[in-house]
């Protein structure tokens, strides 16, 4: 695993937050019934302003195992 300076590591932190407060509103909204297309156009872009190929990403980033990852590296480098 590449090894992260603090910046870094709070940057990649930061960003997979984001991820996590769009999941959360996505999931509000069932996707089921609703296509995704229309939950990105009536509910995720007029709150986050991200592009609907951002949004796949996001859906496809599996957020809480690399906030794990992030906070294990996080807490080896202050051990330090």
């Amino acid at each position: 695993m590449k090894d992260l300076s603090k910046r870094e590591i709070g940057r990649k932190r930061n960003k997979l937050l984001r991820y996590k407060m769009v999941m959360e509103e996505f999931n509000q909204h069932d996707c089921r019934i609703i296509p995704i297309t229309v939950i990105w156009r009536e509910y995720i872009y007029p709150k986050f302003h991200i592009s609907r190929e951002t949004l796949y990403r996001i859906l496809a980033t599996p957020v809480d195992e690399e906030l794990e990852k992030l906070n294990a590296q996080l807490a080896s480098l202050i051990n330090l």
